[in-house]
């Protein structure tokens, strides 16, 4: 495992709690921030709740990595946008959290990290961008 992703992964679950099945939740049966729907698609296809319940932690790290590490190119974003955008993806999903970032880099806001959103990133402050993002997604949170 990469030790971008892993330092990014360490900081997510530190605020991922464990086993949760209420029934008002939308995302259903989770455990540490993974949902059944997605052990299912990343680990495995006809998982129950009780396998869910048991993950482990190279499961875990496969679920994260390629539902939101990946989907967000966090590889390539600079270091500390890379922890925030990821961040955000796993609390608000890949495409939200790509669009907030193209917002505050001045790209198109189509959802998808590509060349062009990574290019805008690196040639800003890191800071600024951080910044930025954390305050624009934390107004959405309020209103």
């Amino acid at each position: 495992m990469d030790r971008k992703f892993q330092r990014a992964l360490e900081l997510v679950l530190k605020h991922e709690g464990g086993w949760s099945d209420h029934a008002d939740d939308p995302g259903g049966p989770t455990m540490k921030g993974v949902t059944l729907a997605n052990f299912r698609r990343y680990v495995k296809a006809d998982a129950i709740k009780d396998d869910l319940r048991r993950i482990t932690d190279a499961q875990l790290a496969t679920v994260y990595r390629r539902f939101y590490w990946d989907a967000v190119h966090g590889a390539e974003l600079p270091d500390g946008v890379d922890y925030a955008v990821f961040d955000f993806a796993v609390n608000s999903g890949p495409v939200r959290a790509a669009k907030y970032l193209q917002g505050v880099v001045g790209v198109v806001q189509d959802g998808r990290i590509g060349p062009a959103t990574i290019a805008a990133t690196k040639a800003m402050m890191r800071a600024t961008v951080i910044n930025d993002l954390c305050d624009k997604r934390m107004k959405s949170c309020a209103a």
